[in-house]
């Protein structure tokens, strides 16, 4: 594993008003690897994703990319940099077959006429390089399970060639086998190469496919955890404050000092 991130948070803060969502915030994702961002509802995973995706940007702090500083201030700077983000709601059409939507907004034209026949050549070739099975690419998106919905929106996000995925929550609301579908393409993903943020609820979902786990408590870091070597307890025990990590010891003592 290389030993330089793809990308790398340093210091990343953001404030809504008087409430303060973020607060120095460090994170590193390495090019193969899959990184569990984890935390309670309000411990400021959404806002974080949000300021990678170039969708919220962080007040303060540097957003390093590949080794270098760079500025994500819209998702498509985001999309330049090659770190694509899938959502919690898909954001796919029902409506429309499945190579519409693998192509929507990124359409291959000829002659100024949708290239059909290209796209969905183009579409068997990415769901097979991905191990996804769909009975056909042609049928409406709504005809599938909520797995293979997951897993098109992932391929989806593969069309841009990106380096870094960030996955918000893609197991929620599934069942066992479509779970599994996913996580196996999680890990069809970290054998790409490609770096891989997934946010998760799921304890046995991260412990199943992560290599380590990021929490976040009330918008700071509670510790960063190997999954090999850290049981569910623990990590847990971060995430519910029962146990502070000694990274949030240290900044509260800092922060008294300072005062």
């Amino acid at each position: 594993m290389p030993n330089e991130p793809v990308l790398a948070l340093r210091g990343i803060s953001k404030r809504f008003g008087a409430v303060q969502a973020l607060t120095d915030i460090d994170l590193e994702v390495r090019a193969g690897e899959v990184v569990a961002l984890v935390g309670d509802n309000g411990a400021g995973k959404s806002t974080l994703v949000k300021a990678i995706a170039g969708v919220g940007p962080a007040d303060e702090g540097v957003v390093e990319w590949e080794g270098r500083p760079v500025q994500v201030s819209r998702p498509h700077d985001a999309q330049e940099l090659g770190i694509a983000t899938v959502y919690q709601d898909l954001a796919l059409c029902d409506n429309i077959d499945v190579v519409g939507n693998l192509f929507l907004g990124r359409e291959i034209l000829r002659a100024g006429v949708l290239d059909e026949v290209e796209m969905e050549r183009r579409s068997r070739e990415l769901l097979q390089t991905l191990s996804i099975r769909i009975p056909s690419v042609r049928i409406p998106i709504a005809s599938l399970s909520g797995g293979q919905r997951q897993t098109v929106a992932i391929a989806r996000s593969m069309l841009g060639e990106p380096k870094l995925v960030i996955l918000d929550e893609p197991t929620a609301a599934l069942g066992v086998e479509q779970t599994a579908q996913v996580l196996d393409l999680v890990e069809r993903l970290r054998e790409r190469g490609l770096a891989v943020i997934l946010i998760s609820h799921n304890m046995a979902d991260v412990k199943a496919v992560a290599d380590r786990v990021a929490v976040l408590r009330l918008g700071r870091n509670n510790g960063t955890f190997d999954v090999k070597t850290t049981s569910q307890e623990e990590i847990i025990s971060a995430i519910t404050g029962a146990t502070d990590n000694a990274v949030t010891r240290r900044k509260a003592r800092n922060a008294e000092v300072a005062k």
